[in-house]
């Protein structure tokens, strides 16, 4: 909205973390060198902690993006509010191994042993990364601490590092996870940025963003801005964007002290308005919508000093959902998000939602198999499967979102918006975290990654698919052979997937789509966005 008035490039306070506005301060720097250090040094446990929006998610990403594939193997949790047995299921597929209904957490400690020492072996390193840690069960993070024992004579064969806010360590001092805590090898604490750094860090997303003159923003605003924010980051760029909106709105730059004031007390007013109350959900429904008697935008548009463009004025999208969505818990949120999904797929809704919603473990009660997505919404758009969404939102955490239609601009999103907005594709990438899970029927029982000596039979299901893609013109022999290996990699490419030659679950869903004439829930269905 702003981005012209100011020279940006792009926007450069999105909310959603980004690696090209990566900044490193002093601490995220001391954070990044420990964690590789305990890495290579094959501590076993490495702990990173901090406050909601220090920065872990960009310590994380820095640090995974610096692991070469040639030399290490990684994996990532994001969703750890799991059951034993579901933790481990996530992480041997995670690695890629094959998972069956019937193994119980033995059989599949036994598989991850046996990938970690034939990666050991090719003189790989293998790290999992657990996200949002300390929502694990402490029976649970015993369960981690066995997955640690695995190990050779020299040292142990998999690197765990746990992330989290501070409870994770107020956890791993519980006298029952004590062995745990004792082998931690490396811990570090992201603590909130200090005025200094806070005043680089809005510098340094200008520049990124398209302006590196300086001066946009007054020491006396950065002052404010650092003090409203405690050093928080997440917590500065929402202070900045709106005290830019509100600069764009009057026509003045520079932002000064005052025009930062009246910014974020806005925030603050947007953060107490409570314009519903809840007093329970109905969850038998099958699309549950959420409607709002009124949409606020921020105080500053409506009390202008100065007239301004019609256009300025604009609903404010994001702030609408954040309100629908911090009315809920994160459990109901994924509640209402999954039945709008069981909708799509024509499967029984959630009717008695229990204290611990598992996206996962409820697709597979239904015959539907749920693949962990993290990308960008091209990516998403490219699969053309409705998605339940991770959502980040400033002030109150986690929270679901279902993505059920979508066109070229609009989104059709369960909680929908009040009134006519629409979300759209900018909105969104605003609170989204790039992760999302991704329902599917594998209407064939092909499993993934099918290889050369699996049964005959199922891979002349798999060469059928291929077959009706346009992508194999051979016979359906139940071979695993070169021409159908071809055609794999040539589906893959046409479809902008990585060409590996066997069928992952991605290949799999466009797969059934596109070339096995099943009814397949789309985003792009014909019908109006609204």
């Amino acid at each position: 909205m702003y981005c012209s008035y100011y020279g940006f490039r792009e926007k450069p306070f999105n909310l959603t973390p980004d690696p090209g506005f990566i900044f490193l301060g002093e601490q995220h720097r001391e954070a990044f060198a420990h964690l590789l250090y305990g890495i290579d040094s094959h501590t076993g446990f490495i702990s990173l902690t901090g406050e909601v929006g220090t920065g872990k998610t960009t310590v994380i990403r820095t640090l995974l993006g610096q692991l070469s594939a040639d030399r290490y193997r990684t994996a990532i949790i994001f969703n750890p509010s799991l059951s034993t047995i579901g933790l481990m299921q996530a992480i041997t597929k995670e690695f890629g191994l094959p998972v069956s209904f019937s193994d119980t957490t033995e059989h599949l400690l036994d598989r991850l042993n046996n990938f970690l020492l034939q990666e050991n072996e090719s003189g790989r390193t293998v790290v999992l990364v657990i996200d949002e840690a300390q929502n694990l069960a402490p029976q649970v993070l015993e369960q981690v601490r066995l997955i640690s024992n695995l190990e050779t004579e020299r040292h142990k064969l998999i690197q765990i590092v746990l992330v989290g806010q501070p409870e994770l360590r107020d956890l791993l001092s519980r006298r029952e996870l004590r062995q745990l805590k004792q082998r931690i090898g490396v811990s570090c604490h992201l603590n909130p940025m200090k005025f200094q750094d806070t005043r680089s860090y809005v510098d340094h997303r200008l520049g990124i963003a398209g302006r590196s003159d300086g001066g946009l923003f007054s020491p006396a605003s950065l002052r404010r801005i650092h003090r409203f924010s405690g050093g928080i980051p997440r917590l500065v760029n929402l202070a900045c964007d709106r005290a830019l909106l509100l600069g764009y709105s009057r026509g003045k730059v520079p932002i000064t002290g005052k025009m930062a004031d009246i910014a974020i007390t806005d925030l603050r007013k947007t953060d107490k308005r409570r314009i519903w109350h809840r007093r329970g959900l109905a969850w038998g429904g099958a699309v549950l919508c959420i409607a709002l008697a009124t949409a606020f935008l921020p105080d500053f548009l409506w009390n202008r000093e100065t007239s301004t463009p019609a256009e300025a004025v604009i609903p404010d999208r994001t702030a609408d959902l954040q309100r629908i969505l911090a009315a809920m818990t994160a459990n109901e949120s994924a509640a209402v998000a999954f039945n709008a999904m069981a909708t799509c797929w024509s499967v029984q809704p959630l009717m008695n939602p229990s204290n611990d919603v598992v996206p996962e473990q409820l697709a597979r009660e239904r015959g539907l198999r749920s693949m962990k997505f993290t990308g960008d919404l091209a990516t998403l758009e490219r699969l053309d499967s409705p998605a339940l969404l991770e959502l980040s939102l400033p002030t109150a955490g986690t929270r679901y979102l279902a993505l059920t239609n979508m066109d070229d601009s609009d989104l059709l999103t369960v909680p929908q918006l009040p009134g006519n907005n629409r979300l759209t594709k900018a909105d969104l990438a605003e609170l989204w975290t790039g992760r999302a899970f991704i329902f599917w029927r594998n209407y064939l029982e092909i499993p993934t990654g099918l290889k050369e000596g699996a049964r005959p039979d199922l891979i002349s299901r798999l060469q059928g698919l291929l077959k009706g893609s346009g992508t194999y013109s051979g016979p359906l022999n139940g071979k695993f052979d070169s021409e159908t290996i071809s055609a794999i990699k040539t589906f893959q490419r046409q479809n902008n997937i990585e060409e590996t030659g066997t069928a992952g679950q991605q290949t799999l869903i466009l797969l059934y789509r596109s070339g096995g004439g099943f009814s397949v829930p789309s985003l792009h269905r014909k019908e109006k966005v609204s």
